[in-house]
Parts: C-alpha cells; structure tokens; sequence
C-alpha cells in the first residue's frame, strides 16, 4: 500500500476525501507530502503544509474531524523513541533553557501580537461562556476572564500580587487599574517586558525577566495565566513548591492553564520546533500529584471550549493584519502561523484539550471558598 493510498484509509475514517467537494476536504499539490507525513508524522504534516504541499479550506473543521478520530495516535512517527528520551532525559525546561521558548515565540515581533490579540494584549483563553452576560467579541471576552480571575481571588486595593508569566501585562494592569493592587509581573520574554513596562508606565506595577525560581517575596495573592504549560513535568513539583513559598498563609493562587484529557510526557513534535519548544500540556492526575501535600483545591473551573472561539478570533485578526505583516513575515510563516492557530481550535473544538482555573490554598479557606463563574 502507497503511502498516498494509506492515507486515504485513514482520512475516511474522519470523513476526509482526497480534492473532494467539501470545506473539510484536503486538496493536495504534491503527492510526495503524504511519504512526509509518514516519515515524520505530525512533523512532516505540519511542514508539508508550510511548503505549500495541501490546503484544506476549513482548517479548524479539518482538525476537529482529526481529533475527532483520533487519526493523530494513528500515524507513524519514526523518530518518536528519540524525541520522548529527549524529553525523558533532559530537563527542557531547566533554568538555562528557560529563555528559549521566549526568544523563538514571544520575542518574534510585538507588532505580530499587538495586530492578532486584543487592545489589552492579552494571550490567553478568553472567557465567552459566562452565564449572565457572554462576551460578543474578544474585547468583552477577555475583559470578562481579566475580571473573573480578580473575583475568585477576591483581589482588594493595597494588596500585593505575584503574575507568574505575565506577558505584556495585561492582567497586571487591568487590576492595578479596576481593584487597586500592587503588581509584581514576571516573564522570560525581553520584549514582553519591555513593552509591559510602558503599558504599565505610572501605575504600582514591577515587571521582572527573570524565572520564576529565582523570584522572591511574599504575596496576597499569585496569579498565573497561561505559562504552566512552558514549566514541564520535571519541574511540577518545584513549581507548585515554590509558589507555596512566595504566598501568604491565608492566601490564594490562581492557576490559568491549558490541560490534557490524558497524560503527556511528550509535546507534538511541530509545536515543539515551530512554535513552543519545550512546552507540555499537564494533566489532571499529573497536577494532582504535584500539588499533593502542598495545596488545597478550592475550585477547578473548565471553559476549554471557550479556547476554540478566542483562537477564531486570533485567526480573523491575523489574516485581516497579514498586508500590514507581509513585509516582516513572509509566507511560509503565514501557513506555519495559520496551522498553529487552526490545529489548535480544532484540539479544544474536540474537547480533548481543555482550559482549567484553579484556586488552589495552602490551608483551606476557613467556612469554604465560594466559587464565582
């Protein structure tokens, strides 16, 4: 069986026809893609369509019938034995590569960011689904999640806060501004830092480059929105340890994540080169165990669905921006840019991959915590 008829099997399976006549079909230029997608799963499907090999008018529809099913766990991947020894013997997120992720992904252009996210910068699921008034564009969406996180803490002015990973601070501003707290921002990102710092400019906010192993004080209250994922297996237990011992005994941390429905001790091979190296989504079981003895759950609160939306958003910005980008980016960083933001609405679409908020105490919350949504 040819590598072409092979992979006419298993798209059937999700409904996918070679040039077919729907949205989710694939149309391919290039036969030779399909010995890449098998030579190097989802490594040479990704590349492939970089290259310019096939095209699918409704990516995230493509995606979401992949996940759908579960053609990924289907493919070859010769290399894989190499690539989870790497992960397994190596720390890829000790404190010497810690900077990595931030050069390759958040360092690449904050004209990039600024044109695709919202006014506030924000670089996280937004919050769509609350029951009294869901957001209608990503304005009110990530407003609402900005909002929502200082509600479950409970955030009053003259309050000290830690923003663990807190990318152009966007949730540091927004609370210094609307609740009256003190902010220490940290990030790994130079120029995240530095236009965090000027964003911030004038209000009782400190951004820091530096890891979060290295940072010190004592704070009311630690937030962290969307940079668990760059901490690795390796590191949970340290992580968690550490934020026990920057926060205050009758304190909260809120952690804002990306989850998995199983455990990984892998990532995807595409999204580790292209897009987020040394990144890995946790889950359940795995924040379980690093939390064990350390904290307390008070409220584990999933609106990964809300992802799918806010990444659609994400997409629509960043082909409305593209003539403004084209003379930076050229065009096979629009088809890398595209899959990323596609594969992944797909991922959450098929509610495999979820989107937690967790509020975590180091003693329990005296009469119980009262969740708000």
């Amino acid at each position: 069986m040819t590598a072409k008829e092979k992979a006419a099997e298993l798209l059937a399976i999700a409904g996918i026809t070679f040039n077919g006549p729907a949205r989710t079909d694939i149309q391919v230029h290039d036969d030779s893609a399909f010995d890449r997608m098998f030579a190097k799963g989802s490594l040479g499907v990704g590349e492939s369509y970089m290259d310019g090999q096939w095209d699918v008018a409704d990516m995230s529809g493509f995606f979401t019938k992949i996940f759908d099913a579960e053609l990924h766990t289907k493919v070859e991947k010769i290399g894989i034995l190499f690539h989870f020894l790497r992960s397994t013997l190596i720390n890829l997120q000790s404190p010497s590569r810690a900077h990595i992720v931030g050069e390759r992904h958040y360092d690449i252009g904050n004209d990039l960011y600024q044109k695709m996210l919202d006014s506030r910068m924000v670089y996280s699921c937004g919050y769509w689904s609350a029951p009294l008034a869901p957001a209608r564009n990503l304005e009110e969406a990530q407003e609402a999640k900005l909002d929502l996180i200082c509600k479950k803490l409970g955030l009053k002015p003259g309050q000290k806060i830690l923003d663990v990973g807190c990318g152009w601070g966007s949730f540091a501003k927004f609370a210094a501004e609307k609740y009256g707290v003190e902010v220490v921002g940290i990030t790994i990102s130079k120029e995240q830092a530095a236009l965090a710092r000027e964003r911030c400019k004038g209000l009782p906010i400190e951004i820091r480059v530096e890891d979060y192993r290295t940072t010190t004080g004592t704070f009311d209250y630690i937030v962290s929105v969307g940079m668990f994922e760059h901490v690795g297996l390796k590191n949970y237990r340290t992580f968690f340890k550490k934020m026990k011992s920057l926060l205050k005994d009758d304190g909260l941390f809120l952690l804002h994540t990306i989850g998995s429905s199983v455990d990984l001790r892998t990532s995807d091979p595409w999204i580790e080169k292209y897009i987020f190296p040394g990144g890995l989504l946790p889950s359940v079981g795995q924040i379980g165990k690093a939390i064990d003895r350390q904290f307390i759950v008070e409220d584990w609160h999933n609106f990964g669905a809300d992802y799918d939306t806010t990444l659609m958003a994400w997409y629509d910005n960043f082909e409305r921006a593209w003539p403004t980008l084209q003379g930076k980016y050229d065009e096979r960083f629009r088809r890398m840019w595209r899959y990323y933001l596609m594969s992944m609405a797909g991922m959450f679409r098929s509610r495999g991959t979820h989107l937690w908020q967790i509020v975590l105490s180091k003693r329990g919350v005296h009469g119980g915590y009262r969740s708000v949504r």
